[in-house]
């Protein structure tokens, strides 16, 4: 049997990066710090705990020093495992039974849609925290509707958007544009790389839509019939007007960057929510303490927090949330909002 170390090594990165770090962990913070102890609560904690105890046993030969530290601390609170070390337990053995490939796709679209729309806010420079209405989503068949469907919410909360559009034709509202992938389709067709391009050029958008359902797409060159795939060529989304498009594979995310007079004050909402929640964290602040804010601010964040008031309220945990003309000197907090905005505010302990 070949040893693969480096091959191992970055498996494990990647897992603890972008799955169990970057996805489970961030996302499933409210379920940890959530006040009473429910089955939730207890999932959430058990499925970390697994995740962790696992990845000590399977990082032991190439980090032998840090998986015994992360065993010996979990294993000292659980005491499920009898060895003292890391390198005397049982190395994990896969257990067909608990793997779930529907679950595994549904959550790596999740991941794919999350992380497209992510790259388009940054590409026009939107925050996550300002709220978008939607994005539209091309179906490539049944099951992608099905499987989005059952991530939505997930998704919805992730990017910050109002809803999830399904085109079912999308050749009516986003147009596309092929090009060979020459790097692919060199070493295939040689000297009919000239016709073929030609070709290709040649693809409308109901072709494109076939090859994306289909992975292929049959081009005659006269003398023979070319089998045109998926990887043999690069698919671009034209932006149409107030939105921007992406490109994955399969899967296409157009993103509305219109902003309506409710979005910018739901936005402001999230603003002023980060900024009360640092001042929480600046006092020393315990995560369930209850706090009472006085806010002094110009128009724009008087009605935000009036169309918002219940969502500021409970996520900053204010006990009393109030809109004042003046505010006493030594108990003030200048926040700047951006660059034109600020807002004076005074929180206090319940």
């Amino acid at each position: 049997m070949k040893n693969e170390p480096t091959k191992a090594a970055r498996a494990i990165q990647e897992f603890v990066t972008e799955h169990l770090s970057n996805w489970y962990v961030r996302l499933s913070r409210r379920r940890f710090w959530k006040g009473e102890y429910t089955d939730d609560k207890k999932v959430a904690y058990q499925t970390l705990y697994t995740c962790l105890d696992t990845l000590s046993r399977l990082m032991a030969p190439i980090a032998p020093f840090f998986a015994d530290h992360l065993f010996t601390d979990l294993n000292s609170i659980s005491k499920k495992d009898k060895n003292i070390s890391v390198h005397l337990a049982q190395f994990p053995k896969v257990n067909d039974s608990l793997i779930n490939k529907d679950l595994e796709e549904r959550m790596q679209l999740a991941q794919d849609i999350s992380s497209m729309t992510l790259s388009l806010r940054k590409k026009v420079n939107i925050k996550v925290r300002q709220p978008l209405q939607k994005i539209l989503l091309p179906v490539v068949d049944a099951k992608f509707k099905e499987q989005v469907l059952s991530v939505q919410d997930l998704i919805i909360a992730e990017v910050n958007v109002e809803e999830i559009e399904f085109l079912e034709d999308a050749t009516t509202v986003l147009v596309k544009k092929i090009k060979p992938n020459f790097k692919a389709l060199g070493p295939k067709v040689g000297g009919l790389m000239k016709q073929l391009s030609a070709s290709i050029s040649d693809i409308n958008q109901e072709q494109i839509a076939y090859l994306e359902k289909n992975g292929m797409l049959p081009l005659n060159l006269g003398a023979v019939i070319f089998d045109l795939l998926l990887e043999d060529v690069e698919i671009l989304s034209e932006d149409i007007p107030g939105w921007q498009v992406a490109n994955q594979g399969k899967l296409t995310v157009a993103l509305d960057i219109t902003l309506s007079d409710a979005l910018k004050e739901k936005g402001l909402a999230r603003e002023l929510v980060n900024r009360i929640q640092n001042i929480r964290k600046d006092k020393g602040f315990e995560v369930t303490d209850r706090i009472n804010v006085k806010i002094k601010g110009p128009e724009e964040v008087q009605r935000s927090i009036n169309n918002n008031f219940d969502y500021i309220r409970s996520e900053i945990l204010a006990i009393q949330l109030e809109l004042v003309e003046q505010l006493e000197r030594s108990d003030v907090i200048s926040l700047e909002m951006d660059e034109a905005l600020q807002v004076l505010t005074s929180v206090n302990k319940n």
